[in-house]
Order: C-alpha cells, then sequence, then structure tokens
C-alpha cells in the first residue's frame, strides 16, 4: 500500500477559533499534515505554544512588539523565522512549501495575502469572509487562471461544496444557505437596544471570535455569506435563499430543477469542515461524537426577519448591487462591531452606521484588487466620522 506523503500547510490567523480548531485537526493527524507556517496578531503567548507544538519555519505577527516578544518567548529553542505585518501575512501565504493556506485571518486584513495564496495556484482553505465579499469575482477569476482550489471552511458553503459535489450546475434551483439566528431570534425588537456586549457573544450554538458572534446575533454574517455563495458557487442572487434553523443540525441545502433537495447535516463542530476542506476529496475518521437524530430536538426552518434584523436586508441589498459596495459594507461593519464592543454604540447603531456609509459611498464597477482596498479605506473613515457624530450626540467622550 502506497503511503501518502504529508501535506504541507500554512495557516493564516492561528490563534482565532477557525486557526485553533484547524490545529486540532493537524494534531490529530500528524502522518498527514505538517505545519510549516502561522500567523497571529497581538495573541503572542498562544502562538508561541503553536510554534513549540508544530515547529513551523516561518511566523508572523501583528507588529514588531508582538516580533520582539515573540521571539523572547521563544528562546533559544527558536527555529522559525519571525516577519510581522501585511508583509509578514503574506510571506507565510506565498510560502514555496505550504500547499495549503489555510485563510483564517478576520476582515479585510486576510484579502491581501489570500489574493497571494490565489496567484500562487495553492489550495486556499478559506474562512475569510472578506475576501469573497470584498473582490470574489476578481479571485475566483484569478483562481480558474491560476488552478488555485478554493475549498470553504464555512459549514454552510462547505455543506453546499459536498451536496453538489458530482451533480450538473444547470440543475441547481437555488442554494439554501441555513441561520442560527444567534441568540436574539425571539427577543422582542423593543429590548434589542439594550443588548450589552457579553449578550451579543452569547452564541446559544457555535463558539466563535468575538466579530463573527456579533456577526451571527446581527444576521450580517449571513449576508455576507450569500455574497460568497454568490461567487464560490457561480450562482445568480435569484438562487441563493435563506432559512433560519436555530438548532444548526442542517447546514445548509440545494434544491434541484425535478423538486429534490439534498442536505449536509451534522453536528455543530467547525473541525469537520475544516478537516474536508483539508483532505478533500478524502474524509478523515475525526473521532467526533456522531448525529444522533433520534434524541435530537426538533428540526424547525423560518424565513428571516430583515426589518428586526437590518444587517441582513443591507447585506443582500449591496451584494446584488455589486461593485465596490460589498466592500465598503464589510467595512463600515467591521468598524461598527469594534465600537459597539467597546461599549460605544447600541445594537442597533451598528446597522444604523453601515446603511449609512453605504447612503454616502455609493457602488462603482469593480476593476482591481486596489479598488476594493481604496473602498475599503473610504468606508472606515465615514464609519469613524458616523461614530464620533453618535457619541457626540449622546455626550459620550
Amino acid at each position: 500500500m502506497k503511503v501518502k506523503s504529508r501535506r504541507h500547510i500554512a495557516v493564516l490567523g492561528s490563534t482565532g477559533s477557525i486557526g485553533r480548531n484547524c490545529l486540532d485537526v493537524a494534531a490529530r493527524f500528524p502522518d498527514r499534515f505538517q505545519v510549516v507556517g502561522l500567523t497571529a496578531g497581538r495573541n503572542v503567548r498562544l502562538l508561541a505554544d503553536q510554534a513549540a507544538a508544530f515547529r513551523p519555519r516561518l511566523l508572523a505577527v501583528q507588529g514588531p512588539e508582538e516580533a520582539r516578544e515573540l521571539e523572547r518567548l521563544l528562546g533559544s529553542n527558536r527555529q522559525a523565522e519571525i516577519a510581522w505585518g501585511e508583509e509578514g501575512l503574506i510571506r507565510v501565504a506565498a510560502m514555496a512549501e505550504a500547499e495549503t493556506v489555510v485563510s483564517a485571518v478576520v476582515g479585510a486584513t486576510g484579502l491581501k495575502p489570500t489574493w497571494t495564496a490565489v496567484l500562487a495556484g495553492k489550495r486556499v482553505a478559506l474562512a475569510n469572509k472578506e475576501t469573497l465579499v470584498m473582490a470574489g469575482e476578481l479571485v475566483m477569476n484569478e483562481a480558474r487562471a491560476s488552478g488555485a482550489e478554493i475549498l470553504p471552511v464555512d459549514s454552510e458553503h462547505s455543506a453546499i461544496f459536498q451536496v453538489l459535489a458530482g451533480q450538473d450546475p444547470a440543475h441547481v434551483k437555488r442554494l439554501i444557505l441555513t441561520a442560527s439566528g444567534g441568540p436574539f431570534l425571539d427577543l422582542p425588537a423593543a429590548s434589542l437596544a439594550a443588548i450589552t456586549p457579553d449578550q451579543a457573544l452569547a452564541h446559544p450554538k457555535w463558539r466563535m471570535g468575538s466579530k463573527i458572534s456579533v456577526d451571527s446575533a446581527t444576521l450580517m454574517n449571513k449576508g455576507l455569506e450569500a455574497i460568497e455563495a454568490r461567487w464560490l458557487f457561480g450562482l445568480s442572487w435569484d438562487k441563493i435563499h435563506i432559512h433560519v434553523h436555530p438548532q444548526s443540525i442542517v447546514h445548509s441545502m440545494v434544491e434541484f430543477v425535478d423538486g429534490s433537495v439534498l442536505a449536509q447535516l451534522g453536528r455543530p463542530d467547525m473541525r469537520v469542515p475544516i478537516a474536508y476542506a483539508l483532505s478533500y476529496p478524502e474524509r478523515l475518521p475525526l473521532g467526533l461524537p456522531g448525529l444522533d437524530l433520534p434524541r435530537a430536538e426538533p428540526l424547525t426552518f423560518a424565513e428571516p426577519d430583515e426589518e428586526r434584523f437590518p444587517c441582513l436586508a443591507l447585506a443582500l441589498t449591496a451584494g446584488r448591487r455589486g461593485g465596490t459596495g460589498p466592500a465598503a459594507l464589510s467595512a463600515a461593519n467591521e468598524v461598527a462591531v469594534a465600537s459597539f464592543l467597546a461599549g460605544e454604540l447600541a445594537f442597533p447603531d451598528i446597522a444604523a452606521v453601515v446603511a449609512e456609509v453605504l447612503a454616502a459611498n455609493g457602488a462603482e464597477p469593480l476593476a482591481g484588487l486596489e479598488q476594493a482596498v481604496a473602498a475599503d479605506s473610504a468606508a472606515r473613515l465615514k464609519a469613524g466620522e458616523i461614530i464620533e457624530r453618535i457619541k457626540g450626540d449622546r455626550g459620550q467622550c
């Protein structure tokens, strides 16, 4: 029996939720995966622990101060080179020995390093939503030209990817993305203004990073995923639908022209879609608890309420308009969520900030990557101005 060689992987954002789960999968299969590069922002201590466990050749952190701290923590046992900043992220993404790049950086910071991996024709296990939200058409066109594989890590997109395997795209009637609805699905609209950051971070089914947890609470996350699906699967907007499914067992569905609906089901555990993206087309025996349907809670589905959760409507509108609009949407949301988590904005203000930025910035046809980056920068500035005005109106310092 032929022994398979190990696949070399680089993980962008290794200290976040996706990154940690990715390394958990890699640790379970040391004969299948070798970690050659890791990046983090400011969580230098955890990165140092990961470096000691996996012994990568290149590490990258946010800035020179974090690089010096990482060097101190690694001490005389350090074998990896240390880089920092955007250049460091790009260097890890471009590593010649990294056959697979896991893009798990949160926010627009992930765009350029992911683009670098695509240009190099690598397999990209994509968890960074902003890459396809900001520049989906450009990225997918470049992937076709370079031969890069873009495999989804989000559970919803992984579900659709699995269901579509071997299917004729012409037979697809619609994709149905499922949304948990977040922690405030049944909360009266009048109570949304009093929501605290701690409440928004308490997702009932998934354990995620702070930004994506808030996006799940506002349903912005599902709007961003709809934009991703548009480009990942090359389908028109009229074929992309969203159902609220609080149990998070059905990860997404595809309806075909003959009326058949195929779904991918499983317990809510991100290691499953991560492992599939890393090992595709194989499946790995993860040893995780299976889905026990007779003992599962009843599965329910509903249409999303875009009036109570306007972030979803804003994202879908921006996605349909296209151009630089989705980049502006993503940037404004990122700034507004950070301000909410800092206690500067009320929960409903997130949507208000995003709506005002989109109204002010418009949407131009997207011709190149730098144009998406410029739209992101302009939206951040505008969002900051709006937030300062809101704080001033409320007498905040």
